[in-house]
């Protein structure tokens, strides 16, 4: 997923000239565009944060206090509380202190750990043995749950860099008493357990997966506030309220259902009631569908629905004006939109 020219120019990280500020890399979750890489730094008395990325998103703030000269991409090995983890920079400079206000972080509350050193080839080689193992564990760990018949699923593992340690991630629908797997896992694979529980959504995002729009998904990617979504968002939006279309890989309804709504109650402000039935001399006319768009809606009479007649929702509005005056109209075809082409008065 990188420019198709980065690896033909010189910049320091080599790359595209960008100096490592673009943050876009082969993994693409979460980044953050960095639209004060190029201007000049503002010194203050605040430590050197920087915002490092782990596995499938996972990010946490670290200090340079060692004063090392780092780029955004560049691979580092951090302080952990039990041995040392490598991760990647993802964020440097005066954003940080942006990036802390939207993830409730306080500097001045909370104790980070140290930035260590930059990856060496030996680092990354360990990390990439331990990154193997957890496809395996994984499987491993699932069929331990189940012997205990524990009512959860394990999603993921998350190996730390020096393989004294890994992140369980799970999900449940109800709590869950993992004390006997904890033992069960830690004699198993020898290593340090810690379990996560996460949502359905923030599985989806760490697993990642290509949406029905063809694209990847916006909770893998950049989409991390995760609202509650129902299903008066597709009623707005005329769609069918088929499962299988509007809800996503996490089984959930999908997080886009709400990108457009207000959009749409906006326009919606001014059509009357679908419900709404129009008099003629003719006979009642029922509404078949909106079109949002065109601000324009689709009647036909009660007694012949095979004919639809398109209708400017101002006119709709005039029309039920005239009705709650006690009066009818003579019929619809007067106030039908005209077409160029005659023959296409009604749908059928």
């Amino acid at each position: 997923m990188s420019c198709t020219t980065c690896n033909s120019k010189s910049g320091n990280p080599k790359g595209c000239k960008n100096n490592g500020v673009c943050g876009t890399d082969g993994c693409n979750k979460l980044n953050v565009f960095n639209w004060l890489s190029n201007l000049n730094p503002i010194t203050t008395g605040s430590p050197n944060y920087y915002e490092v990325r782990f596995k499938n998103g996972r990010k946490e703030f670290y200090t340079n206090d060692s004063d090392l000269d780092l780029n955004i991409g560049d691979a580092i090995v951090v302080e952990s509380k039990l041995g040392y983890d490598l991760g990647h920079i993802t964020l440097k400079g005066g954003l940080i202190s942006v990036q802390m206000k939207k993830k409730k972080v306080n500097p001045n509350e909370e104790e980070f750990l140290k930035i260590l050193r930059k990856a060496t080839q030996e680092d990354i080689d360990t990390w990439i043995e331990n990154r193997n193992k957890e496809e395996e564990v994984k499987i491993k760990s699932r069929v331990i749950a189940l012997k205990l018949g524990l009512s959860m699923k394990i999603s993921d593992i998350e190996f730390q860099a020096d393989g004294k340690k890994a992140i369980f991630y799970y999900t449940a629908m109800d709590r869950v008493d993992f004390r006997k797997l904890i033992v069960d896992l830690a004699r198993e694979f020898s290593i340090k357990i810690e379990m996560k529980q996460i949502g359905l959504r923030e599985e989806a995002g760490r697993l990642g997966g290509i949406g029905s729009c063809g694209r990847e998904l916006c909770c893998s990617t950049w989409l991390t506030d995760f609202r509650v979504v129902t299903t008066s968002a597709a009623r707005y939006q005329q769609l069918s309220l088929n499962p299988q279309k509007i809800a996503g890989q996490c089984g959930k309804l999908k997080c886009c259902l709400n990108y457009e709504l207000d959009q749409y109650q906006e326009a919606l402000a001014d059509f009357p009631k679908p419900k709404t039935k129009l008099k003629t001399d003719k006979g009642l006319a029922v509404c078949q569908k909106l079109d949002i768009f065109k601000k324009s809606m689709w009647f036909s009479y009660k007694n012949e629905s095979i004919d639809w007649f398109e209708i400017k929702v101002e006119d709709v509005n005039k029309i039920i004006e005239i009705n709650n005056s006690g009066k009818n109209i003579s019929n619809l075809e007067e106030y039908s939109i005209v077409r160029e082409n005659k023959d296409e008065k009604a749908f059928v």
